[in-house]
């Protein structure tokens, strides 16, 4: 039995960000330098970014050894400074540690289901090790570990009801625990960067389809990794990891292909809520990541891009969204849901520098989009499109802030919204998908982010942030709702 989609519930989005590219190339050349020589988010939380940087970097820049690129990005810039002599003691002895508090406020004050705020917040401790320095063991052998403590309530679901895109980022599957293990991974850099492999315990996101733009917004759809796929078993993000190796070669220097294998899962948590536990019951099916990237930079004033295609197969069975055993709907039959075998992943982003404000990667103003899909008939969410900008407030004689926007349209699978379908023609409450509660019947959802980032002291920063949601929840069960946020950070 199939039940037709009201077609005034969904719509088609124009994906013109397929020619941003072109776009991108077309304005480089018209760029000027500025003289701001500060390097921006200096007093933002970059705790867990160093694999982002890492795969964002062209093979000349080695982020193995952290270098300016460790703690506040780019620069040495630590609130209690450093550390009365013990950070100078610790990177001669090859040992980088990074300690980040990181706070976000969020009130709903208008639409969703009732106003509210709320806080969530982590403290992340970040540890970086060069054995070759630390005990002679071969160059270019490092380890790295993250692990974080989180706290907080979730204003999308308590207030918004949205499950879909968070108002804050650093709301997720941290636990209720003192230390939640985020990775855990060593790297072996061989042949002058041309190759690089990675073991571990990793997120599988914090190296595919990541960039360390995504987290100056505070929106959790983006952040880190963007939605839908981090949502799949087979390609969770950040905090949670996967069993897995990672290799990377660059035959040019500013172009790459990325290649991986990771264990799956199949756990509501990754390693259990703490993160430690490892061995888990299940595993024996992988997920398999590919990307390829260009990284160039154009003009006297080396304005840096970042293009990337990518491609990952998850060979785990997992339930269809809507068809029985029979291809009927499997809530209104009361029969076992078909098994769907595997599930694909696959994106296209793209950033551009357009115009540089001073020296380092991000400094400037930068152009920024992407588009990402996973198989409708497992995942929820079938695709997510954004677009965005970012700079820095060198023009305005602030040039240690940043400020954003991005605007993001997430469209929902047939196969989910025919399962809702199914469930308001059973009289039946909607059931739960990967990204949590149902209050509707979801189809699509759009959310505009704005915000400042004040660098205020050494090593803290204060961001103002403003979220718009059009139909919560990819629903219209509540109004349009208007959000607040204030996100504090400081790198200890």
């Amino acid at each position: 039995m199939k039940y037709a989609i009201d077609t005034r519930m969904t719509r088609p989005f124009p994906r013109l960000f397929v020619s941003l590219p072109l776009f991108f190339l077309a304005l480089f050349a018209l760029c000027e330098s500025a003289s701001a020589q500060a390097i921006p988010g200096e007093g933002q939380g970059v705790v867990g970014a160093q694999p982002s940087l890492n795969v964002n970097s062209r093979r000349n820049v080695s982020v193995n050894d952290p270098g300016s690129f460790f703690s506040a990005p780019y620069g040495n810039q630590h609130f209690f400074g450093d550390w009365a002599g013990l950070q100078p003691f610790l990177l001669k002895h090859g040992v980088h540690i990074e300690a980040d508090v990181h706070e976000e406020l969020a009130g709903n004050f208008r639409g969703g289901a009732k106003q509210g705020v709320t806080d969530a917040g982590q403290v992340g401790v970040e540890i970086d090790i060069d054995w070759h320095k630390l005990a002679g063991a071969p160059k270019n052998f490092w380890t790295h570990t993250m692990i974080v403590n989180g706290h907080g309530r979730n204003a999308s679901t308590d207030y918004i009801h949205d499950s879909l895109a968070g108002v804050q980022q650093i709301y997720g599957a941290r636990g209720n625990v003192v230390a939640h293990l985020v990775y855990m991974y060593a790297e072996q850099s061989l042949f002058h960067n041309r190759l690089d492999i990675s073991a571990g315990w990793i997120p599988v996101g914090s190296f595919f389809a990541a960039s360390p733009l995504f987290c100056d917004f505070m929106n959790v759809s983006i952040c880190g990794n963007p939605a839908p796929g981090k949502y799949v078993p087979g390609g969770r993000d950040w905090p949670s990891g996967n069993l897995g190796v990672v290799m990377r070669v660059m035959p040019t220097v500013d172009t790459y292909i990325m290649a991986s294998m990771f264990a799956v899962s199949p756990h509501s948590y990754n390693g259990g809520i703490s993160g430690w536990s490892w061995a888990q019951s299940g595993l024996g099916k992988f997920s398999t990541p590919v990307e390829i990237g260009w990284l160039p930079e154009f003009g006297r004033n080396h304005l840096a891009g970042h293009y990337k295609a990518g491609y990952g197969y998850d060979n785990s069975q997992y339930n269809d969204l809507y068809s029985d055993i029979n291809g009927n709907s499997a809530v209104l039959t009361g029969q076992p849901f078909r098994k769907q075998s595997g599930v694909s992943t696959a994106w296209f982003q793209a950033d551009q520098m357009i115009m540089r404000n001073g020296a380092g990667p991000t400094n400037g103003l930068i152009l920024l989009a992407g588009y990402m899909y996973t198989s409708g008939k497992v995942s929820a969410m079938k695709d997510h499109t954004w677009a965005g900008i970012v700079e820095t407030g060198a023009k305005w004689g602030r040039p240690l802030d940043t400020v954003g926007a991005m605007f993001h349209y997430y469209e929902m699978s047939r196969a989910s919204i025919l399962q809702q379908e199914s469930s308001v023609l059973a009289g039946t409450p909607f059931l739960n998908n990967q990204w949590g509660k149902v209050w509707g019947i979801q189809t699509h959802e759009n959310v505009y982010e704005v915000f400042y980032n004040i660098h205020t002291a050494r090593g803290m920063s204060f961001q103002p942030d403003f979220q718009y949601i059009n139909r919560p929840g990819g629903t219209t069960t509540y109004h349009d709702a208007a959000v607040m946020g204030l996100q504090f950070n400081c790198i200890l």
